[in-house]
């Protein structure tokens, strides 16, 4: 009885179970979820203007929108959309949504600081309504505008002439190198000096005496120390001196591997700072007298017949004591140049007949130009005119007003050279931020990976503010706007301890730290050559220099 009781029961319980197996075939599967989907990001934008690879000039308190493909999920906002500038710290922002929830909209919770570079982020954490993640990372950069207020005090167009050049003077006056009282080559060069920006920082001395800046008895002491070192201590090859040389002991330090010599061209340039001052302490005494001698003597030593070369019709850049003619860099024109052969045509013991200047200077592709651009004629020189240190360097002692001769009058060669440049600059076909008519100037200088000679030709968005002081006297107008702007604008940036910082690039928000000789000093004397005309006569003054011009065929009413 009880084994048919357990049998019974087995059966049962059997029975029941097909029926539960049954009843759960009949009940439907739930359908399933939305499948994610993951949002992707579509533009970014301030205003009007997308942003793209970056956009400028941009508000300090912007409204920035960016799209996406999906709608998104409120609470991953806060921890996946940042603003942040270039050094990674976040700014505070707000983040919401807007246009089906498809756009947030980011606000910065207090203003951005001028004329710096920031990013607006999305990371992968951000996600859709639907649950997908966004799968590549945003980021998309801006920068905001400049500061257009005043940050120095409005002063008289003299008075601010009067502070750059005292400025800048302090680089070649407070900077000398303490023993040889030359210009360092920069204010990073510890004891290297410069041939050429010292000649350049000698030319700035009468100006420093007769702005009040110095005495004449420190100018004469400073001159006596300079003269006495380059005589006495410093290495001479044929008499010239090379590019660079160390400031203590007088000592070659080759400018490259093979430019461990003579350079003619940086000679030129001393001899031309040498004789304006010269001319400039002409007084009766011992001091001012046995100076004067001593210049002579340097200037006399040059052998510039010797940069022929073996007796051809030009003359070369280098010589080596010990690698001879390696360099091979004949001296051509059109460039910085003219100076050199002016120099060597003015030797009264070395000098070069003018068949070197018309057969070597004055030929090559690049010496006749004749061509217009932004409607100016350029006689001479590279398309466009190249850097404009073609239009200072020799004409800081050359007065090209008046002055011509068998290819140009230099009036107008450096007058057209200076426009072209400036047209150049607001024209900015390259489109660079900041290029306008108050912000202008390409010549060589530093730029944020090196150094260059910036030209129409090869514009890296850098400004050099010497390229636009120094054309004061050719593009007074044009100069002195920028000069405005570089000091009461951009003042905070680019005005330190000795005048203006070498070169600076709004698109890259880049401003060098960097003060160089050979471009601090045609800021004083080009400044000073439009303001008097000092330079200008002291060296043009120079008899020697009168009968070599005259000899090259030049004409001026100097002359």
């Amino acid at each position: 009885m009880r084994r048919v009781n357990y049998i019974l029961f087995g059966a049962i319980a059997a029975l029941a179970t097909v029926f539960v197996s049954c009843g759960e075939k009949d009940t439907p599967d739930p359908p399933p979820g939305p499948t994610p989907k993951n949002p992707v990001f579509i533009d970014a934008a301030i205003g009007s203007s997308s942003i793209g690879d970056g956009v400028y000039n941009i508000s300090i308190q912007p409204v920035i929108t960016v799209d996406f493909s999906e709608p998104l999920k409120q609470s991953t906002l806060a921890t996946s959309i940042s603003v942040t500038d270039a050094s990674g710290v976040q700014v505070p922002v707000t983040a919401t949504l807007t246009n089906s929830d498809k756009t947030v909209v980011v606000q910065p919770t207090a203003s951005l600081a001028y004329l710096k570079k920031y990013f607006v982020k999305a990371a992968t954490t951000l996600q859709s309504a639907s649950g997908g993640s966004l799968q590549t990372a945003v980021s998309k950069a801006f920068i905001t505008k400049m500061d257009s207020s005043r940050k120095f005090a409005t002063i008289s167009d003299n008075a601010l002439l009067d502070l750059v050049q005292q400025q800048t003077f302090k680089y070649f006056w407070d900077f000398g190198h303490p023993i040889s009282g030359l210009a360092r080559e920069r204010n990073s060069s510890g004891d290297v000096v410069t041939s050429g920006g010292s000649g350049f920082g000698i030319m700035a001395i009468p100006v420093g005496i007769n702005r009040g800046f110095i005495t004449r008895a420190q100018g004469l002491a400073r001159m006596q120390t300079i003269v006495s070192f380059l005589k006495n201590t410093a290495v001479k090859v044929k008499g010239a001196f090379s590019h660079w040389l160390n400031g203590s002991t007088g000592a070659i330090v080759p400018f490259s591997a093979n430019d461990n010599g003579a350079d003619l061209v940086e000679t030129s340039y001393l001899m031309m700072g040498l004789l304006t001052a010269r001319q400039y302490f002409n007084g009766a005494d011992a001091a001012e007298t046995n100076l004067r001698t001593d210049i002579n003597t340097l200037y006399n030593n040059v052998e510039w017949d010797w940069f022929r070369n073996g007796g051809q019709n030009v003359l070369y850049w280098h010589y080596s004591s010990n690698l001879g003619w390696i360099m091979n860099m004949p001296v051509r024109g059109w460039n910085e140049c003219l100076i050199t052969y002016v120099l060597a045509a003015s030797s009264t013991t070395h000098g070069v007949p003018a068949s070197v200047y018309h057969s070597g200077w004055a030929t090559g592709s690049g010496f006749i130009n004749g061509n217009t651009y932004y409607g100016f004629n350029l006689p001479l020189g590279p398309a466009q005119g190249g850097p404009l240190f073609f239009s200072h360097y020799s004409f800081m002692g050359i007065n090209p007003n008046g002055l011509s001769d068998t290819y140009a009058n230099y009036a107008t060669q450096t007058t057209n050279h200076s426009q072209i440049n400036y047209r150049y600059c607001i024209a900015n076909p390259r489109s660079w931020y900041g290029y306008s008519d108050s912000c202008w100037g390409l010549t060589a200088s530093d730029i944020p990976s090196g150094y260059t000679a910036s030209s129409p030709t090869n514009d890296v968005s850098v400004i050099a503010p010497t390229a636009a002081l120094s054309s004061m006297p050719y593009t007074p107008v044009e100069s002195m706007k920028a000069l405005k702007f570089f000091y009461y604008v951009l003042g905070d940036k680019l005005w330190k301890e000795y005048g203006f910082v070498d070169a600076f690039s709004l698109r890259d928000l880049w401003f060098a730290g960097s003060f160089l000789a050979i471009d601090q000093g045609p800021i004083i004397v080009m400044i000073e050559n439009h303001r008097t005309g000092l330079l200008w006569n002291l060296f043009t003054s120079c008899p020697e220099v009168k009968a070599g011009m005259l000899s090259l065929s030049f004409s001026a009413p100097y002359l």
